[in-house]
């Protein structure tokens, strides 16, 4: 029996938009899902029909969609084609039904005060659901967000359009700052006299991790949505295990999918979840 507010659905693909070569936003039907997930939260998709893969695949819930009366239908994820699963998401037809799984983890914190979001690449997904968040209270957001190119800065005139003040950095420097998504976080976190921040962060490991050293350094804690692999999402198979500090120091293993995804910075053993260990 799945826990409570969890729902193991076949959704119908009602929308496959290709933004690049390589990304592409699938819509889902799963008023089953989109009715209680919260920003921050993931589902597990049975990315094809077909034995290959075998397991699902775990994706952030980018948006929640409603119909004209504010009722939630549909859930979208932002993929990026990599291997078998995310490619057959990526070609995935519309008509086609795929078993969706959620929604699972833990949610990012409410936002208590000014909310700063920091994404790198893909890691962009758990931010759209946090923006209408945003939007619905009331609560200024910024968006730090970084990519290779101009032209990888996927969705960022989305969150423009809500009211989210746009950061931007990219490594070709094509589009805002030259480098990385550090740059403009840490001219802003000198600019600021004081004040408290609700910071959130996803994207590669060492980008996260940069974040949230740099966040501490002002006196800011930092929320990060890890990107680890899993195989079921509801801890059976332990295949998403980080390391945590505990009260002497030492990293303690936990699970991801029923822990997190989301953790606070400070509390994660950063060299041992880098190394693997």
């Amino acid at each position: 029996m799945l826990p409570a507010m969890i729902v193991d659905l076949q959704a119908e693909v009602i929308d496959n938009q290709l933004l690049s070569a390589e990304y592409n936003v699938l819509t889902l039907t799963a008023a089953g899902i989109a009715a209680t997930a919260k920003p921050g939260q993931f589902v597990m998709i049975r990315t094809g029909t077909a034995f290959e893969p075998l397991l699902r695949r775990p994706f952030s819930i980018f948006q929640i969609l409603r119909d004209d009366s504010g009722n939630p239908y549909a859930i979208t994820v932002l993929n990026k084609r990599i291997g078998i699963g995310t490619g057959q998401l990526y070609v995935t037809s519309p008509g086609t039904r795929l078993g969706v799984l959620g929604p699972l983890g833990e949610p990012f914190p409410a936002p208590t005060a000014e909310t700063w979001m920091v994404a790198g690449g893909v890691g962009l997904a758990p931010f759209a659901t946090l923006a209408d968040s945003l939007v619905a209270t009331g609560m200024p957001g910024r968006l730090f967000y970084g990519a290779r190119r101009g032209d990888d800065l996927y969705y960022a005139d989305w969150f423009e359009s809500r009211g989210i003040a746009l950061h931007l950095a990219t490594e070709d420097g094509s589009r805002g700052d030259r480098g990385f998504v550090t740059v403009p976080l840490l001219r802003s976190l000198a600019a600021r006299d004081g004040g408290a921040l609700s910071i959130y962060c996803c994207g590669p490991t060492p980008m996260m991790r940069a974040v949230s050293d740099l966040a501490a350094r002002h006196g800011h804690e930092t929320w990060v949505s890890l990107e680890q692999v899993m195989g079921c999402g509801m801890g059976g198979c332990y295949s998403c295990v980080v390391p945590v500090r505990q009260s002497d120091g030492q990293p303690h293993l936990v699970r991801s999918c029923i822990e997190g995804p989301v953790f606070a910075g400070s509390s994660l053993a950063w060299d041992s979840l880098a190394s693997g260990h």
